[in-house]
């Protein structure tokens, strides 16, 4: 098809933004992406809720437990490490493998493609338990029945809200980064992947199917399920209950029970006061394996400029 001599080509800053628009993904959330996003959730539920009478009555084999502790915990610190303290929040810098490597295993975790995650969490940033907040518990109110409405909207409900945050609006720089965009993409690829992985290892250990099926069970579908429910506790339990020592604009608190399961998230009383900080466990005897992981990375020269909270910072955000 030929111009006509009347159009005038489009402006470089138009072709741009139409670029980006096609690649960002729409602001609504259509009914294909919100039955496929049904299905992640609603399958690894059901094996999680499984779980106890299938190790009751088969058991849990040393096997089976090793593949799932190893992709748990490489995968939570791949959302609380690269989704969350790096890319969200800038809490230190990375350099290029180490950049790849941590959105790689973030996305294995099946949380949702890259750049959305970070939109939402630094919208969630901006308002924290205030309008516009995509997952505040105190949506509906401060009433028990409204509490518990705005428990179960914080946990999972908000992310079948049809209004989806605006990517190129709260994550510009991540819409505008080729390779990023690119593995947001392609979270379809990472999540197969992510179910895939652990019932292949199973099979090769055990060169029996039914290696493969119980660490299908246990290291995808149960594993999957279980980082869901302890990341989306960090939105609603931490944002309801727990201890506040830390000045903070929100309702975030301290759940120590969390501490382990969450890679240190749920440390999120001191998050909320200081957002970019590298380390959220900072008081004596909390635990904070993404920080250790981060300090690893410092020392291997692959993160630097990493923001550790000192003494002082730490007293001028104190309660008491």
């Amino acid at each position: 098809m030929t111009m006509q001599a009347s159009e005038a080509p489009p402006e470089p800053t138009e072709v741009a933004a139409t670029q980006l628009s096609a690649t960002r993904g729409g602001e609504r959330q259509g009914l294909a992406e919100r039955i496929a996003l049904a299905l992640f959730i609603g399958v690894p539920f059901l094996a999680l809720l499984a779980a106890a009478p299938v190790a009751w009555g088969w058991g849990l084999g040393v096997r089976d437990l090793a593949i799932m502790a190893v992709m748990y915990f490489l995968t939570c610190h791949g959302v609380t490490i690269g989704y969350h303290r790096y890319f969200t929040h800038g809490s230190f810098k990375a350099n290029h493998t180490l950049r790849i490597a941590l959105a790689l295993a973030g996305s294995l975790a099946v949380e949702g493609p890259l750049v959305r995650w970070v939109a939402d969490h630094r919208r969630h940033h901006r308002f924290s338990d205030k309008e516009g907040d995509p997952h505040s518990p105190w949506r509906f109110g401060e009433t028990v029945p409204a509490l518990m409405k705005g428990l179960w909207w914080a946990h999972t409900g908000w992310l079948f809200d049809q209004e989806q945050t605006p990517q190129l609006k709260y994550a510009p720089d991540l819409v505008r980064d080729p390779a990023m965009r690119r593995i947001s993409r392609l979270f379809w690829l990472w999540t197969a992947i992510s179910v895939l992985l652990p019932p292949l290892v199973g099979g090769l250990l055990s060169m029996s199917w039914q290696g493969a099926l119980t660490a299908l069970f246990w290291g995808s579908l149960v594993r999957i399920a279980l980082l869901h429910h302890v990341t989306w506790s960090i939105n609603s339990i931490c944002h309801a209950i727990g201890e506040r020592p830390f000045k903070s604009r929100d309702r975030s608190g301290n759940v120590w029970w969390l501490a382990v399961l969450s890679c240190g998230e749920s440390w999120h009383n001191l998050h909320h006061a200081d957002p970019t900080s590298a380390r959220h466990g900072v008081l004596r005897g909390q635990i904070d394996s993404s920080a250790r992981v981060i300090r690893w990375f410092e020392q291997a020269g692959w993160a630097h400029d990493v923001r550790w909270p000192d003494a002082e910072r730490i007293a001028a955000r104190r309660t008491t």
